[in-house]
């Protein structure tokens, strides 16, 4: 078994229980920078369009800023809200986020060429980061690539939250953490995944029981994971997202078929083929290129900033289907059996950010964000809530326009201290749910810091 690293905190002081204003005017913006704003789309001023040309494949718009010029676009995002008919009273706000890891920020520069150094120190980006969090006020948080969590934990523990976290196996020090409203919801069950123990690399994931405080009969699932970033090894991908679905189900079904929520950075794109197979919960993979599920490689951003985007030939694409066959091992990986092309989760699962429909200015055809992350080798989303059959999105807030994270020059910057966005969505139990509450110890909740 790799190294892991467990931590269980509680708040030191109680605090007041939250009030989501369901139903009454939306809040002025908070004091942190990033303002966030109610439903209603305000206008934007969009920025001129850009007089270059494009001269090559991997032609970066970026480098047309000098690295030291510091941009600094008004950051503003608006909540998007869905009436939903069968939505209970009984509300909670989740938030996903990938703060980029201290030690990656120093690592990769090469990803940051036009972020000034000032905002890639961790001691600000922390700051930035817990401001976001705190005014946002989620009853449970997935955070991913976190290497700092003690830092965090001092912080967020100020603010009402217990948590944990579950470091990544081998000689990696990030992992990811779970943290959530103590005066709101209590802690059942939790189990980490260390995929090393399945053949499946160093990743790890989440997954918790939680009960509402007031409402006891109110109970979910809740998954936290980081998948595989590694574009060729759609493989690997497919199967962590697999075994953290299987395991899922059996704790729903354990704690008596409880909704499920799944959070976080899974590296695949709204326009890919694992994206396809979270939704319809199968994959023919057989008819895949394993390099190519993902999605990833469409991302560069001379590929989707630039003013030409690389055209590929029908002919092209056949012909890295054909070179590219998968392996019984490959298969094996993905699916769990090297005799099975098809890959199944047991989960029907939807996207938040899909279902409350959102606008051009800030989502693409399949409702999904435009974008969820920007450096200077990658724009797009990879990250992600899914949800099962017993709850219902009521509203979440939304990303920002092309155009604005253009201006930024790449993230980290000023008033967003990651490389990539939260996302935030609110979420009510249907009102026909039926929710079971069978009377289950809460195994191992106490043991938290201990190894597993």
């Amino acid at each position: 078994m790799g190294a892991e690293a467990c931590s269980w905190f509680r708040p030191r002081v109680p605090m007041a229980s939250v009030c989501l204003n369901h139903g009454l005017p939306v809040p002025q913006p908070f004091s942190f920078s990033v303002k966030y704003y109610g439903s209603v789309f305000c206008s934007i001023p969009r920025s001129p369009p850009s007089t270059s040309s494009y001269c090559r494949r991997w032609y970066n718009p970026l480098r047309l800023r000098p690295p030291s010029r510091e941009i600094s676009p008004d950051i503003r995002r608006h909540w998007v809200e869905d009436h939903q008919p069968l939505a209970s009273g009984e509300r909670f706000m989740v938030a996903s986020y990938n703060i980029l890891g201290d030690r990656n920020s120093t690592k990769h520069k090469d990803l940051y060429p036009n972020v000034p150094s000032n905002y890639m120190k961790w001691d600000y980006r922390k700051r930035v980061i817990c401001e976001e969090l705190i005014g946002l006020d989620p009853d449970i948080i997935c955070l991913q690539e976190v290497d700092r969590f003690f830092d965090l934990r001092n912080t967020m523990q100020k603010a009402g939250y217990a948590g944990s976290y579950k470091r990544r196996s081998g000689d990696n020090v990030d992992g990811c953490a779970m943290l959530w409203k103590a005066d709101k919801f209590r802690l059942l069950e939790r189990e980490s995944i260390e995929f090393k123990e399945f053949g499946l690399r160093d990743n790890v994931a989440q997954l918790s029981v939680f009960e509402m405080c007031k409402v006891e009969s109110k109970r979910l699932v809740v998954g936290n994971i980081h998948v595989l970033y590694n574009p060729s090894r759609g493989d690997v991908k497919l199967g962590q997202i697999r075994f953290l679905t299987s395991r899922a189900q059996i704790l729903s079904d354990k704690w008596g078929n409880l909704p499920v929520v799944l959070m976080g950075d899974f590296n695949s794109t709204p326009q890919s083929a694992i994206y396809k197979f979270l939704t319809s919960s199968e994959l023919n993979i057989k008819l895949y290129d394993r390099r190519e599920l993902s999605g990833q490689r469409s991302c560069h951003p001379a590929q989707v900033l630039g003013d030409k985007r690389e055209w590929s030939s029908p002919f092209i694409v056949m012909d890295r289907l054909l070179k590219n066959g998968w392996t019984d091992e490959e298969v094996k990986v993905a699916t769990g059996s090297s005799d099975c092309h098809l890959v199944v989760h047991p989960l029907k699962l939807c996207s938040s950010y899909s279902t409350v429909k959102g606008t051009t200015n800030t989502r693409d055809y399949n409702g999904e964000p435009l974008a969820t992350s920007y450096h200077s080798k990658f724009f797009g989303t990879v990250d992600h809530i899914w949800y099962s059959d017993g709850l219902v999105p009521t509203r979440v807030l939304d990303t920002l326009p092309i155009d604005i994270l253009k201006r930024t020059g790449g993230l980290p910057c000023k008033q967003v201290g990651s490389d990539h966005l939260a996302l935030v969505s609110e979420f009510a139990f249907k009102e026909d749910t039926g929710n079971k509450t069978e009377d289950i110890p809460a195994s191992g909740v106490d043991d938290i810091s201990r190894s597993t």
